[in-house]
């Protein structure tokens, strides 16, 4: 049987690295190139293939549709390739990611898909970090996080996994208590709960609700997302917090508190340093991430 003509592994190399870091000059320090080389070894695989994988402007190279449509055929397929000839190599060797995680995400997101996960990769196993300053600590103790924040620091390779609206959530005791209309009255004696993730979220939902003056009787915060939701769920006071939070809760005890939508300043991200991404614990873990949607 003939053997089919394959591109250069030097140039599937170059392009794939291009595309997960999302910079031609970032590739071209990992792999030791200057940019022209690189630019080189891509041209080589567009000529190859017939295609044009990037779009070239002020230096910077753009991805185009054919060349993402290329990406998505090609990029697993090499990691399956890299997974066959580690199994040779490295027999048994456990694949370990530290990542952090928002209780509440992993809960409610994260975790309910991971046996997917190990079923496709059960070599790679997750210390999973739910600590404070999350952020901070990527590169350092953490390989990558998920994070909620407005926007993550531009130095990190980051990824957005949703868009949010803020809603006030209450028992449905209290919830038929304070009424369908909005009384900044009745709402300024209740007790409003934050996660100190979110502390924009309250002003948010204010200004929405055209109460931007509202003094509640108290706002309690929490490092914990299910604490925030627990407390409203027993009559502790009104929560504030995504509208995922509250339908991923399933809990039969909480009521959305009137009818109105509040854009939220805050997103939940997967962040890493672009570097971590030729890690293979972090790329198989990111890779998953995007395909599975969470």
């Amino acid at each position: 049987m003939a053997v089919r003509r394959l591109p250069p592994l030097r140039a599937l190399e170059a392009f794939v690295r291009v595309v997960r870091l999302g910079s031609a000059k970032a590739a071209a320090n990992e792999l030791a190139l200057s940019p022209s080389a690189l630019s080189r070894r891509v041209a080589a695989l567009e000529d190859f293939t017939g295609k044009r994988l990037f779009t070239r402007q002020h230096q910077s190279m753009k991805l185009t549709d054919e060349g993402m449509a290329f990406y998505n055929v090609v990029g697993p397929k090499l990691e399956e390739l890299a997974e066959a000839v580690e199994s040779q190599v490295d027999r048994g060797q456990v694949l370990r990611l530290h990542l952090g995680v928002p209780s509440l995400f992993g809960g409610q997101r994260l975790f309910p898909r991971l046996p997917e996960l190990r079923k496709l990769h059960p070599r790679l196993h997750i210390d999973i970090d739910t600590g404070t300053h999350l952020e901070a600590r990527v590169g350092d103790t953490l390989d990558a996080a998920i994070i909620l924040a407005k926007e993550p620091d531009p130095a990190y390779y980051r990824i957005q996994l949703d868009h949010n609206k803020v809603y006030a959530i209450t028992s449905k005791e209290m919830a038929a208590d304070i009424g369908t209309v909005p009384d900044e009255a009745i709402l300024s004696k209740q007790t409003f709960l934050i996660h100190q993730d979110l502390p924009d979220s309250l002003d948010a939902w204010k200004q929405a609700m055209g109460m931007s003056k509202l003094e509640p009787a108290s706002v309690d915060r929490f490092d914990s997302g299910q604490l925030v939701l627990e407390a409203a769920a027993q009559g502790l006071g009104i929560a504030i917090m995504h509208d995922d939070h509250f339908r991923r809760s399933h809990d039969n005890r909480l009521a959305r508190l009137f009818d109105v939508d509040v854009e939220s300043p805050y997103r939940y991200w997967f962040v890493c340093k672009p570097k971590a991404l030729e890690s293979r614990p972090v790329r198989i873990f990111h890779e998953w991430l995007l395909q599975a949607g969470l």
